[in-house]
């Protein structure tokens, strides 16, 4: 019965429990997804984000996965590559800050990183979620949990000292 349905409201409260359990995650990141399944044709989330997440580089290659991100608790930054991995754009996203987020069009590689404890962004793509293939993440960037992704995810760090 849809008269049972109840908005979630996105409170502090919320957000202190997102930044925990990204804390206590081994990934140091954490999504609360509002949308109801992965088939689902709009994804809605809270990604919390704490520093030494690493996010591989990549891109969605479906014209209909462009994605919108917006800082709500923290400092993030973004940074866009070209197709040799030459770093073309880097960008502090603050939710205090002048520039509060990002819309990321398809086809463009791109990473965020956490620069901030307790960082949060909201994030809306289209569904349905399917994992990255192999011509959506970047070949020239470590994979997520190679030998090589903390001095790579270092070298990004860099880029917002």
């Amino acid at each position: 019965m849809m008269s049972d349905l109840q908005p979630t409201i996105i409170d502090q409260s919320l957000l202190d429990q997102v930044s925990t359990q990204a804390r206590r995650s081994p990934r140091l990141r954490k999504n609360l997804n509002f949308h109801p399944d992965d088939e689902f044709c709009s994804h809605r989330l809270l990604n919390g984000m704490e520093p030494g997440s690493y996010i591989r580089p990549h891109r969605h290659l479906d014209p209909t996965k462009d994605e919108s991100i917006v800082i709500v608790r923290g400092k993030v930054g973004f940074v866009a590559f070209d197709d040799d991995g030459n770093v073309t754009m880097t960008k502090v996203l603050a939710s205090a800050g002048d520039t509060v987020g990002v819309d990321i069009p398809h086809g463009c590689y791109h990473t965020l990183l956490s620069l901030a404890s307790g960082s949060i962004f909201f994030e809306a793509k289209a569904g349905p979620y399917r994992p990255l293939n192999c011509r959506e993440t970047a070949p020239w960037a470590p994979a997520e949990g190679d030998e090589q992704s903390g001095a790579y995810l270092a070298s990004l760090e860099s880029l917002f000292r």
